[in-house]
């Protein structure tokens, strides 16, 4: 018997497209989200006590990952796309029901906005327009273990030095320059693909912005407005 679950909300963040969305929740907390509920949940009560908590569990669909059918073994990034890990053993978003787990840190509720209320949250890894299923508040007495293990990806992995010339760096909004660094920083690029020579583009915010880089460094080569 198939059990069926629809959106409670949708979430608007910085990126239109998947490409360039960090690996994990809260590796880049100055990424801004707001979180707006569908028509049939936008009750305040529904949020009543939420402010005492400073972080969410967002549960939400890879809907650009959606598939027929699904495969036992995925290729992680992490481990330079070569190497086949049970999918149930990844966070990949290849996975049966194409759901997906992020920790968020809450910002803040809007109960006047136009279509509130909205939640304000950082650290989200997900594409503009990402539907969500639920929302929990964490507990880090409950969800915290210190002694666990990372198994293949023990941590974030190494930031890069991130250069960006003045007058491209003029072209960026104040406002969206330490998550736009953050982004880089943490080398978008797929794993595999380190090559100096290669210019990549992404759409972040209102922005196209093209980089290029290698093992140490993500240079900026332009910027443009949408």
């Amino acid at each position: 018997m198939g059990i069926e679950i629809t959106p409670i909300a949708y979430i608007i963040t910085d990126f239109p497209e998947k490409f360039g969305i960090p690996r994990q929740a809260g590796v880049v907390e100055e990424l801004e989200g707001r979180i707006v509920f569908e028509k049939e949940y936008r009750n305040p009560d529904a949020l009543r006590g939420i402010e005492g908590f400073s972080h969410l569990w967002l549960i939400w669909q890879f809907s650009e990952a959606v598939r027929e059918g699904w495969s036992p073994t995925v290729r992680p990034p992490r481990l330079g796309g070569n190497t086949r890990m049970g999918v149930f053993a990844t966070r990949s978003p290849f996975r049966p029901n194409s759901l997906g787990l992020s920790c968020v840190k809450l910002l803040g509720v809007e109960l006047d906005a136009p279509d509130g209320p909205v939640i304000r949250v950082s650290g989200a890894d997900m594409m503009s327009g990402t539907p969500i299923f639920d929302i929990k508040p964490y507990i880090p007495y409950a969800d915290c273990r210190a002694d666990a293990l990372s198994g293949f990806a023990p941590d974030a992995g190494k930031k890069l030095n991130v250069t960006v010339p003045p007058e491209l760096e003029r072209c960026i909004p104040a406002k969206k320059r330490a998550a736009l660094i953050g982004v880089l920083e943490n080398d978008p690029r797929p794993r595999y693909q380190k090559s100096g020579e290669r210019v990549y583009a992404m759409d972040f915010a209102d922005m196209t912005v093209k980089f290029t880089g290698d093992e140490e460094t993500v240079t900026v080569v332009d910027v443009k407005k949408k």
